[in-house]
């Protein structure tokens, strides 16, 4: 069910008015218990398989094998849940997860080989539930066309990065205080359980749209090219992630300290999570495309430098500083779905993006895997670097694409007789476009009308300038 909110525009859109939605808190708190394990996942596979095989380059294959599963599952997911809905696709998927998790531990404990361990990723990675986009399809149908719509988008990045602070502490903690699979088995409890709950909500459901009887071909989330960009920019964001965990946990057994690893990756995940809440309590007088831009530049610079860290302190300093620099990049591209992709291929879109930050992370963690294994953690480092360079120089050549397609004008009245001579405009109606004509004018006579100017004399539409014929708002990038 779906339902649009009015809401004060005089008002400054906060947290506060976000959460009085009506319904909202019924799908966001199952939303947050049911993505909660996904923070959990590469770090306790990456903990597991380095533990059984004694290579980070092993658990990096593995761990990247689950996220280019989830990569190329996800808008396959999307497309099921924007057609059947989302508790239809949302049951058999957290089953088959749990299965599939179990499954791939029980083999790393019983020390199967490396690429018996990748091929049960595939099925593991593959039913990763999307309810992050699914909870984000939700505030869309709720806020649509509502200046709240930003700050939902920063309040669902917060969320996010809350996960990726408590998940890999949490992983962390289990897999080296507990035992190795002890990660795992909990992130496959959990996700069963708070999936189970967050379907169960199906009244604040997005409607689904079915196959028209009709044959109306369905339009798809990636034909729209402003999306296929976003999509290249989240690859970015992925290798950060990725890169991250793998040189981040290196450089930890580097220093003698493993435990050191949750405090890193906490700390950068916080930045990201601090600068999200500062993200939807400001209301923004720039463009989504040019934030976007100057969010993605200072990541860039922000991540060129990791690699010169020799201490803690430093390299969670310049972690801290990284994270700050992903939200508003990751903020403003789920924003801006809304404005590049139609309401019936949303969920499809948020689940492209969502798999393009799991592959970016998985071939992150394979290249910093191996880099690491051969030179050290600080040669980890360099590949979200490089990705994030790359990133941005193609999102600076193709920001024009980003821009959103313009409004169609409104539909101008022909007369049924093609042969007739078109009736002149009434008074401060431009011509070419019809006017209701009160009763009893056509008697007054010529007098009554007056006669059509030339175009370049046509007064200005005074009717649309008074707020009573079709306004488009426009924003300034």
């Amino acid at each position: 069910m779906t339902s649009a909110v009015t809401s004060d525009k005089s008002a400054r859109p906060g947290y506060g008015q976000l959460l009085r939605t009506p319904g909202a808190l019924g799908f966001v708190l199952p939303g947050f218990a049911a993505r909660l394990p996904f923070g959990m996942l590469t770090i306790s596979i990456l903990l597991l398989v380095q533990h059984t095989t004694g290579s980070y380059g092993s658990a990096g294959i593995v761990a990247a094998v689950t996220g280019i599963s989830m990569a190329l599952s996800a808008p396959l997911m999307g497309i099921f849940t924007d057609r059947y809905g989302q508790s239809a696709v949302l049951v058999p998927v957290v089953l088959a997860h749990a299965a599939a998790v179990t499954g791939l531990a029980a083999l790393a404990l019983a020390d199967a080989h490396v690429w018996v361990l990748a091929l049960a990723a595939v099925p593991a990675g593959a039913s990763v539930p999307q309810v992050g986009p699914m909870v984000r399809a939700r505030w869309a149908a709720r806020l649509e066309g509502s200046p709240l719509l930003p700050t939902a988008a920063a309040f669902e990045s917060v969320t996010d990065e809350f996960t990726f602070v408590v998940g890999p502490v949490l992983a962390t903690a289990l897999c080296t205080g507990v035992h190795p699979a002890a990660g795992l088995v909990t992130e496959a409890t959990l996700t069963l359980l708070g999936g189970l709950l967050f379907a169960a909500r199906r009244a604040s459901q997005p409607t689904t749209h079915a196959p028209s009887a009709t044959g109306e071909k369905r339009a798809f989330a990636l034909s729209h090219p402003g999306l296929r960009v976003l999509i290249f920019a989240f690859l970015g964001i992925g290798a950060v992630f990725g890169g991250m965990q793998v040189s981040l946990a290196a450089f930890s057994n580097e220093i003698g300290n493993p435990g050191a690893n949750g405090l890193l990756y906490g700390v950068f995940a916080a930045g990201n999570m601090i600068a999200g809440i500062a993200m939807g309590a400001v209301a923004w007088k720039i463009g989504p495309r040019r934030r976007l831009v100057l969010g993605y530049a200072g990541l860039t610079a922000a991540a060129s430098v990791l690699w010169a860290a020799n201490s803690v302190i430093l390299l969670g300093a310049l972690g801290l500083v990284v994270g700050l620099f992903i939200a508003p990049a990751l903020i403003t591209g789920y924003t801006m779905v809304e404005q590049l992709v139609p309401a019936n291929a949303r969920t499809e879109a948020f689940t492209w993006l969502t798999g393009s930050i799991a592959f970016g992370q998985a071939i992150a963690v394979i290249l910093a895997g191996r880099l690491t294994d051969a030179h050290g953690a600080s040669y980890g480092f360099l590949v979200p670097m490089a990705a994030t360079a790359l990133a941005l120089a193609t999102l600076l050549a193709l920001r024009a694409k980003l821009a959103p397609k313009p409004a169609k004008a409104p539909s101008r009245i022909v007369n049924a007789s093609a042969s007739a001579p078109a009736p002149a405009s009434a008074p401060g109606v431009a011509p070419g476009v019809s006017s209701a004509v009160a009763p009893g004018a056509e008697a007054a006579g010529p007098a009554a009308v007056r006669p059509a100017a030339a175009p370049s004399q046509a007064p200005r539409n005074r009717v649309n300038e008074r707020g009573m014929g079709h306004r488009v708002p426009v924003t300034v990038d």
